[in-house]
C-alpha cells in the first residue's frame, strides 16, 4: 500500500493549521499539549482534540473553563458538562467515548494546578461496545489475511499476533521511531564481496527488545518471533534489498514504500493500522487492528493453562508490568539465561500461534527420542551422571535394553547373581526369569540371574 503525499503529516497539519491553530495560541494550552506529548503523543493530540470540540460545543474556551472550575465550586462547569452529556447521549455516542472528555477536562484544570472534579454519571463508561462482542480470529482466519496481506503488512500482523507488540512498537504516532533491525539482534545483515547484501537469522526463534521510548509503560522489555514470523520478515527485507535498499541495524522494520517521498522513514502508527485495516476488509472480516494483539493473549492464555508458560512471562512478553519488572530494575537487559529460558517457553507456545502445520521437526524428534530413552533408564535405576558417562543417549536400542535388564538383574537381587531360595519359591522364581543352579541343604535350592 503506497501513501500519497496529502496524508504526509496529517497530526502536524492538523494541529498546526486546521482544527486547533487558535487553541495553540493559547500559551497555556501550548505548554499543557506539549507536557502530554512527553508521555505519550498520541494521548497529547486525541486530548488536544477533545478539548477543542468541548469548546466548540458548548461555546466557551480553555480560560473560561477554568475559571467556571475556579468559582462557587465549578457548579456552573458541572452543570454545563452534564448537558454536554446529555447532547452526546442524544447523539448517539457511546459511554466509552463521552468518558474521554471528562478526562481532558480534569487533565486541563488539573495541569492548571485548579481543583475540581466532575460529578456527572456516564452510562457504561467503562465498557467499551464497539468491541466487547468481538471475539479474536481462529488459526484459520488469520492465516488468511496473512495470505492476502502484502509482505510489509505481513510483518506488521505477525509481529502484532506472534509476539503481542503494539502498533505504537512498529511505529510510533510521528513516525520517528519504532522498532529497528537493531532491536532485532539475531537478524545478520551480510554484505559480500559483490556488495550485495543477505540476510539471515542466526536463530529460529528471534528475540526482540523493546526500548523503554517504544513501550507504552516506559520500560524495557522483550519478547519473540516464532519461525513463521521469522520467515515473513526475512522476505519482506530481502525484497526492500532487492528494491536496492542497504540495510543497517537503524533501518525500520517497517518502512514507507519505495513510491513515498518519506522513504526510509518509520511507518506511523496511522498508516501500519491504516494498511492493515485494508488487508483485514479485503477477506471480508471487520476486526481492529488490536485484535491480532488479542489473539497472541488468547494464545498464551491456552498455553498458560497447559503449564507451558508462567503467567509472569507472558505478562512481560505483552509488555504489562508484573513480576519480571519487580524482579529486575527496569531498562536492563535480563539475564541470559532467563532470556533462553523463556524462548525455550514461547517456542513450546508457539504452536497455539502459528498457522502453519510444519509438523515436528528433526530436533523436536531427537528431543522425544532422549527424553524416552532418559525415562527407561532412570526406571531402571541409572542416575544423570551415569547416563552422561556412559553415552547412553548415543546408543541404539538394542544397546539400551541391555543396560536396562542388567541394571534391573542387579536391583531384584541388591546386586548379587545368586540366591538361596526355599523349594516352594523354585517355580515363582524361575517364571520370573530366574535360573536354576542346584539343589541346596534343607529343602531349599540356589537361583542365579540370566547370563
Amino acid at each position: 500500500m503506497v501513501f500519497k503525499k496529502g496524508h504526509d503529516d496529517f497530526r502536524k497539519n492538523a494541529v498546526e493549521g486546521g482544527y486547533a491553530r487558535d487553541l495553540m495560541k493559547n500559551e497555556a494550552v501550548k505548554l499543557w499539549y506539549e507536557n502530554l506529548r512527553r508521555k505519550s503523543d498520541l494521548t497529547a493530540g486525541v486530548y488536544l482534540r477533545g478539548l477543542n470540540y468541548y469548546c466548540k460545543r458548548m461555546d466557551t474556551d480553555p480560560n473560561q473553563i477554568l475559571t467556571d472550575a475556579g468559582t462557587d465550586n465549578g457548579d456552573k462547569l458541572q452543570r454545563d458538562f452534564m448537558k454536554f452529556v446529555s447532547i452526546m447521549e442524544k447523539e448517539g455516542k457511546k459511554g466509552a467515548y463521552i468518558v474521554r472528555y471528562k478526562k481532558v477536562i480534569h487533565s486541563w484544570t488539573r495541569f492548571n494546578a485548579v481543583k475540581f472534579h466532575l460529578i456527572a454519571n456516564i452510562a457504561n463508561e467503562n465498557i467499551n461496545e464497539n468491541v466487547q462482542d468481538e471475539r479474536v480470529p481462529t488459526n484459520e482466519e488469520l492465516g488468511k489475511m496473512l495470505r492476502k496481506a502484502g509482505l510489509r503488512e505481513r510483518v506488521s500482523i505477525s509481529m502484532m499476533a506472534f509476539s503481542g507488540l503494539r502498533p505504537q512498537v512498529l511505529g510510533n504516532n510521528e513516525g520517528k521511531d519504532g522498532l529497528r533491525l537493531k532491536d532485532v539482534p539475531e537478524i545478520e545483515i551480510m554484505t559480500g564481496k559483490d556488495g550485495m547484501q543477505t540476510v539471515r537469522a542466526t536463530k529460529d526463534i528471534l528475540l526482540i527488545n523493546v526500548r523503554f521510548n517504544l513501550s507504552k509503560k516506559r520500560f524495557r522489555y522483550h519478547t519473540f518471533l516464532c519461525e513463521e514470523g521469522v520467515r515473513y520478515l526475512l522476505e519482506y527485507l530481502e525484497d526492500r534489498i532487492r528494491s536496492k535498499e542497504v540495510l543497517t541495524d537503524e533501518s525500520p522494520i517497517l518502512q514507507y514504500d519505495q513510491e513515498s517521498k518519506r522513504e526510509h522513514e518509520v511507518l506511523g502508527t496511522h498508516y501500519l493500522t491504516k494498511a492493515i485495516r485494508e488487508v483485514v476488509r479485503s477477506t471480508g472480516f471487520e476486526w481492529r487492528p488490536y485484535v491480532f494483539r488479542a489473539y497472541f493473549a488468547t494464545g498464551m492464555d491456552i498455553a498458560e493453562s497447559k503449564g507451558v508458560v508462567s503467567h509472569s512471562w507472558r505478562q512481560h512478553w505483552m509488555g504489562h508490568i508484573g513480576d519480571i519488572e519487580s524482579k529486575y530494575s527496569t531498562n536492563k537487559k535480563l539475564p541470559d539465561d532467563i532470556l533462553e529460558r523463556m524462548r525455550e517457553s514461547y517456542a513450546k507456545a508457539s504452536r497455539f500461534l502459528e498457522t502453519e502445520d510444519r509438523g515436528i521437526s528433526e530436533k523436536q524428534h531427537e528431543d522425544e527420542i532422549n527424553a524416552v530413552k532418559i525415562m527407561m533408564l532412570k526406571l531402571a535405576g541409572y542416575t544423570d551422571e551415569e547416563i552422561e558417562k556412559q553415552g547412553m543417549l548415543d546408543m541404539d536400542i538394542s544397546d539400551l535394553v541391555k543396560k536396562f535388564d542388567e541394571k534391573r538383574s542387579r536391583s531384584m537381587n541388591n546386586g548379587n547373581s545368586q540366591k538361596v531360595i526355599s523349594f516352594k519359591e523354585v517355580e515363582t522364581y524361575i517364571e520370573q526369569g530366574w535360573e536354576y543352579v542346584r539343589d541346596f541343604p534343607g529343602n531349599k535350592a540356589i537361583v542365579k540371574l540370566p547370563s
